[in-house]
C-alpha cells in the first residue's frame, strides 16, 4: 500500500493478512478481519525497527 498514512487516519484498517506470533514462539497467518467484533485490536508499526537503515 503506498497511500499517504494522513489520508488513512480515522478510518477502518484495510483487510490485512499477516503472521502473529504468539506464546511461544508459535506463528499463524491471521486476518484482520476475523477479530471484527469479538476483541479489540491495536496495530502498532515500528519504522526501521531491528532493521540497519
Amino acid at each position: 500500500m503506498t497511500a499517504d498514512p494522513l489520508t488513512l487516519e480515522g478510518k477502518p484498517a484495510p483487510d490485512v493478512e499477516l503472521t502473529a506470533v504468539g506464546a511461544g514462539g508459535k506463528s499463524e497467518q491471521v486476518k484482520l478481519s476475523s477479530f471484527k467484533g469479538k476483541k479489540n485490536v491495536v496495530l502498532a508499526f515500528y519504522p526501521k525497527a531491528m532493521t540497519p537503515g
